[in-house]
């Protein structure tokens, strides 16, 4: 009503029963930046976990499984360079 009709702040809070004008100023600040979907509920919470791949053979389970064991294992050499790289000679 605010932004779309010129209704006056006091004579909205007054027809929608809101009592913060702090509030209603930053619905109209959020409206004027991001349309009606930025008043839309936000979820709470934490976000869910993502649920672990599938996969459609066991065959690629197991290469998805030794991909990602070669990135650790590489990870671990990175870190054993840099350990030798800073120890005292």
């Amino acid at each position: 009503m605010v932004v779309d009709e010129g209704t006056p702040k006091p004579r909205v809070m007054e027809a929608m029963g809101i009592r913060s004008l702090s509030a209603l100023d930053r619905w109209v600040r959020a409206y004027r930046e991001g349309g009606p979907d930025a008043l839309a509920p936000r979820p709470r919470g934490r976000p869910r976990k993502a649920s672990p791949p599938t996969y459609a053979t066991r065959e690629e389970e197991l290469e998805a499984k030794v991909r990602e064991l070669e990135l650790e294992l590489e990870i671990q050499k990175r870190i054993n360079a840099l350990a030798d790289g800073l120890k005292p000679r």
